[in-house]
This record gives structure tokens, C-alpha cells and sequence, in this order.
């Protein structure tokens, strides 16, 4: 790939000597004499590496730097300088420049500068889709639903994100506590850093300990070798405790340790490990209950318990079934090669009306096995398990006109979602877990206003 370098020097002989030598270099050159005429280039070219003077009449090279450092931050710029502008030249890297040389230039130090920079504005561009895949990655977890329920929650999540607060996510199984962590992590100056889950209901109590703070060569039989544990994974990012309600009152003053000193010792190890760690905890219990039984500690409680998130149940917001129906029935269809079935509206109905006491996760397995059958046939009362058919409940919401086709769900999620933004695209893109381009594209194709 060549590579586009612009050369900016008022001084001709020098400009035009620069110029052919990084030809020559291999890098397609391109020159200027002053600071208005280099803008010019940067707004109409693509340009990799901007080399400039900093002395020069009109514009000079600092005040290059900041407009190029604003219209088109993926370019690189070093600093061409005289001794006694050293200092400036300084200033000018702390303002956004790579580097700087200083005159004379020798060329061979200006073409391993360069070749430098590239590398660096390639391990940004790196860094760049990273953490484009991670967004992706977190919109693959889509918090979905337009009604006013989990409106507050996406508020909720936006809110504590952008802390390092602890975080208690309540919450009944299968109303997806996890996502909501995960949406947390994702939203925080924490993103790039690990989300390191552990599950205390999973592990043996003997377990547990060992999995959190990790153990020493010899620490207990079977302990063949030193051991990281999940909090020395999680440095630097989040450490997500499911279920913490079930931790042992030992294990719980261990973590009550933790978070009061950010340090600890590993199982059968005498070594004080810090760590700095961002703690979210989960739990379908009622911990004060816990805490007036005496099984949980009030002061570990406390310390979990500085900000409360309730993840709604889906009996809460029916409304919000058809938009997860829509994208069960696409993500297990695409998943297994199948066609997207339809749904009678009789069978909608009684998703939408049904109680769901296992919430989300109850509903993804009904759309599941729906789809493990479907035969290319549309989804019919009588295809719903049992209980579905069975303990139909009116929506606080009033009756709402079924629908039959995905295309019917997709339209009717997307257009509630709109009233529920008050038009707000971008807002309504987020809460759909779909691109802005996408929701624009399906506004025009159902002619939604």
C-alpha cells in the first residue's frame, strides 16, 4: 500500500529537496508552501503523514496542527523545527504531534520517523476496530424493549457506567442480569479491560474461594501448581460476582477485605496481591433478609449495595414481547439455515398475554424449540407449549392488535419504539440493538413518518 505523505515548508529548495527524497523513498509526495494551501490538500486527500515546518508566515505549523488534529485526526504529524524553536516543538506533542526533527533533516531520520509514525497510526487504526468489535460485541447482548420499564434501565446503565461505583443488579432469573453487567463494563472507561464473571451458585464452597483469589503450589490437595484467581484476572477491569447472595460467611469477609483494601493473599500463599478491580454483583434474593437472618453481612452489604439496579421481569413489560420475539425467531433462524416462520395471530396473542415466570430466558427457549420443529408452517396456538396456551393473562396495556408476519413485528416494534423516543432515530436505533442506517432503511421501507 503507498503510503501518502504531504511535506509543508516555505522554503522552496528545501520543500522541493524533502519532496523527492521521500519520493524516492517509495511514498507518494505531496508538497505545499504555506499552511493554507497544506489545509486545502488534508480536506480534499487522504493523507497519511503530515510533515511541517513550524515557522512560517500566515498560518504556521501550530496552528496546522490543530486543524489537521481536528478535520482529520487519523493523520500523523511531525514537527519539522530550528534549535531555537525546540521548545515549541515540545508543546506541539503535547498538542497532538508524533514527533519533531530539527533542521538540517536528515533524510534517513525523517524516513525512519515516518516509517514510526505509519506503525503507530496502524496500531491505533488496530485499537480503532477493537473496540468497534467490542461495540458490536455488546450490541450482539441486546438490552431490547421500547417500554417505559427498560427505558429507565438503559438510563439506569448510562448513569452508573460512567463511574467506578459497586453495583447490586437485582433481579429474577432470566430477566438478564448478566446483559446489564455486561452493558455496564461496556459503557465504562473500563471497556477495553477484561469482564471476568464468576458464579458463586456454580462453585462448592471449597471452590469458590480458590476461583476468586487464586491458590499456591502445595495450597490443598490437587493444587499442583500456582493458580491466578478471577480477581487477579479481572485488573484493571470488572469483576461480575452472579448470584453473590449464596457466598459463604467465610469467603464474604474475604471479599469484604478486598474491596476495603483493593488487596489479598492467595489460598496457602503469603504474598499481598493488589489489584484494582470494579466490582458488580447479582442476585435473585432478597439480601436484606438475608442480612436480618444473619447468613449475609450488613457491612459487606453495604459495601456491594451502593448502587441499586432492578432489572424488570417480563410480566412487567409485555409490550416489549414482540421486539424479543422478532429477534429470537431471526437469531435462531439464521443460526440453524432456516427460514424466518411466520406467527397467526392467534399464537401472538398468547405470547403477548402469557405471564412468562421464567422471563426472557423462558421466552428465548419457547422461540428455541419453535424453531428446532418449525416445519416452514406458521407458528400456531397449538404449536406454543402448554403453559403458553394455558395461563393467558391481560395485559395491563389493554389488547393489542396481533400481528402474523416477522415483517408485521419488526414494523410494529419499530414504529412503538419511535413514539416511545419522540422520534428520536439515533435513541431508537440503540434501544432496537440495530445500526442508524438500518432503522433509517426500515423507516422508508415501511413508510413510517
Amino acid at each position: 500500500m503507498e503510503h501518502v505523505i504531504l511535506v509543508v515548508e516555505d522554503d522552496r529548495p528545501t520543500r522541493e529537496s524533502l519532496g523527492r527524497a521521500l519520493t524516492q523513498a517509495g511514498y507518494r509526495t505531496l508538497t505545499a508552501a504555506d499552511g493554507a494551501s497544506a489545509l486545502a490538500i488534508l480536506q480534499e486527500k487522504s493523507v497519511d503523514v503530515l510533515v511541517t515546518d513550524l515557522k512560517m508566515p500566515g498560518m504556521d505549523g501550530m496552528a496546522l496542527l490543530g486543524r489537521a488534529r481536528a478535520e482529520c485526526p487519523e493523520t500523523v504529524v511531525i514537527m519539522l523545527t530550528a534549535f531555537a524553536t525546540v521548545d515549541l516543538a515540545v508543546e506541539a506533542m503535547k498538542k497532538g504531534a508524533y514527533d519533531f526533527l530539527t533542521k538540517p533533516i536528515h533524510l534517513d531520520k525523517l524516513d525512519l520517523l515516518i516509517r514510526h509514525a505509519l506503525e503507530a497510526r496502524g496500531l491505533a487504526h488496530e485499537n480503532r476496530e477493537l473496540r468497534r468489535r467490542l461495540r458490536e460485541t455488546s450490541a450482539s447482548r441486546p438490552l431490547l424493549g421500547c417500554s417505559p420499564a427498560m427505558q429507565r434501565l438503559r438510563e439506569s446503565i448510562q448513569q452508573v457506567a460512567a463511574t467506578d461505583a459497586a453495583v447490586l443488579i437485582l433481579g429474577e432469573s432470566g430477566t438478564g442480569k448478566e446483559l446489564v453487567a455486561h452493558a455496564i463494563h461496556d459503557g465504562s472507561r473500563r471497556a477495553d479491560r477484561p469482564l471476568v464473571k464468576v458464579s458463586c451458585a456454580a462453585l462448592p464452597e471449597g471452590l469458590l474461594e480458590s476461583e476468586l483469589f487464586g491458590h499456591e503450589r502445595g495450597a490443598f490437595t490437587g493444587a499442583r501448581d500456582r493458580r491466578k484467581g478471577r480477581f487477579e484476572l479481572a485488573h484493571g477491569g470488572t469483576l461480575f460476582l452472579d448470584e453473590v447472595g449464596d457466598m459463604s460467611s467465610e469467603t464474604q469477609a474475604k471479599l469484604l477485605r478486598v474491596l476495603q483494601e483493593q488487596e489479598f493473599e492467595r489460598v496457602g500463599g503469603t504474598e499481598t496481591i493488589r489489584v484494582d478491580v470494579r466490582l458488580i454483583t447479582a442476585t435473585n434474593r432478597e439480601l436484606e433478609d438475608l442480612v436480618a437472618e444473619g447468613t449475609f453481612r450488613e457491612d459487606l452489604y453495604y459495601r456491594l449495595n451502593v448502587v441499586r439496579i432492578r432489572v424488570p421481569p417480563l410480566r412487567e413489560r409485555l409490550e416489549d414481547v414482540p421486539i424479543l420475539l422478532a429477534h429470537f425467531l431471526r437469531t435462531f433462524a439464521e443460526r440453524w439455515g432456516k427460514a424466518v416462520p411466520e406467527v397467526t395471530p392467534e399464537a401472538l396473542s398468547l405470547l403477548c398475554r402469557y405471564a412468562w415466570p421464567g422471563n426472557v430466558r423462558e421466552l428465548q427457549h419457547v422461540v428455541e424449540s419453535l424453531l428446532v420443529f418449525a416445519k416452514g408452517d406458521p407458528v400456531a396456538a397449538g404449536d406454543l407449549p402448554p403453559a403458553v396456551r394455558g395461563d393467558v393473562r391481560a395485559s395491563e396495556s389493554g389488547d393489542r392488535p396481533p400481528r402474523a408476519t416477522l415483517r408485521d413485528l419488526e414494523r410494529q416494534a419499530i414504529a412503538g419504539t419511535l413514539v416511545a423516543t419522540a422520534g428520536n432515530k439515533r435513541k431508537a436505533a440503540e434501544i432496537l440493538g440495530i445500526g442508524l442506517k438500518t432503522l433509517y432503511r426500515k423507516i422508508h421501507e415501511f413508510g413510517l413518518q
